[in-house]
């Protein structure tokens, strides 16, 4: 199921992934060529949903466009975000059933249109996903991802930051506008970085949805209140036994590794970026000043420098 695509507008397609419960639909945008064998999925952060990526998205067609064949971005709302179902199981809002829809998602853009070239966008959480999928050979990938951005998240996660989202997170919110919604994520968002307000009510409106189908209905967030339930039992002691294997698959990673570091960020460490530069596909660094967790890929420098490690 999609609609019309165009340059400036993505297409809402859904892809359907299996589950223990009987299944659920994972929605997806698609930017560009629907029919290109250069595939670039963006996956997003744990409260977000694919529209975080129209900024980069839009950057990567426009250059694309002068290349054979173009390219096809692929953004999706992760299970319980955006326009995709809300899971019966809260317990199934984890990475390795992520991962799995994943899966799901890449073998039905493969029965569309053969992929030839495979590169990964993942923004925290999305990060994690994609380091699921690199780091294991036996997955039944399309093809192994060629090129592999992992936005301001490592193996190692800090608990101060996991401490932190976990006190906004699963509060759904009601709200009477746009405005007073955009204003009260700015209020737990601003380690994004500087944005304009046309950038934040740009990146706040798909954050949105109305509460019913009347006429004036408040809004409230996009995302199913119980992704937090499996967040919240997380505990350090579990985190850091975590660690130990995310470790193992980084280290598989084949992909040229790209890593992006906000400056400021509370969740990726100084040293967790240094040790991912020594080890594993020994990722290239770039740290954005004035910037925490996360980089948006909104802003200038950050969008050239995904592109230019994506396109050259």
């Amino acid at each position: 199921m999609s609609t019309a695509s165009t340059m400036s507008q993505p297409s809402l397609n859904y892809v359907s992934c299996p589950d223990a419960a009987g299944g659920h639909r994972m929605a997806y945008w698609q930017w560009g060529q629907p029919d290109s064998a250069h595939v670039v999925l963006c996956v997003h952060g744990l409260s977000r949903q694919g529209r975080d990526f129209d900024v980069l998205a839009q950057a990567l067609c426009e250059l694309a466009a002068r290349q054979p064949g173009g390219i096809r971005v692929i953004c999706p709302d992760v299970a319980g975000r955006g326009e995709s179902d809300w899971l019966k199981d809260p317990m199934g809002y984890q990475v390795p059933d992520y991962a799995a829809d994943m899966l799901a998602l890449l073998a039905q853009l493969q029965a569309q249109a053969p992929i030839a070239s495979l590169d990964w966008v993942g923004s925290s959480m999305g990060g994690l996903i994609g380091m699921v999928l690199c780091g294991q050979p036996g997955l039944p990938l399309p093809v192994t991802v060629r090129r592999l951005v992992l936005n301001d998240v490592g193996p190692t996660i800090e608990w101060q930051a996991i401490v932190r989202i976990g006190a906004y997170l699963g509060e759904a919110g009601h709200f009477s506008n746009l405005k007073e919604a955009a204003d009260a994520m700015w209020a737990i968002s601003k380690s994004f970085g500087p944005h304009t307000p046309e950038q934040w009510l740009a990146l706040s409106r798909p954050m949105l949805k109305p509460v019913s189908t009347a006429a004036g209905s408040p809004l409230r967030l996009h995302y199913d209140p119980a992704i937090a339930v499996p967040f919240k039992l997380a505990t350090e002691e579990s985190t850091r036994q975590g660690e130990a294997m995310l470790w193992q698959l980084y280290d598989n990673i084949k992909a040229r590794t790209l890593l992006l570091r906000g400056a400021q960020s509370d969740l990726l460490s100084p040293e967790t970026a240094r040790a991912m530069t020594q080890r594993g596909p020994q990722a290239k660094l770039l740290e954005f000043a004035g910037v925490g967790h996360v980089p948006t890929l909104i802003a200038q420098d950050q969008v050239v420098a995904v592109t230019s490690f994506l396109l050259d």
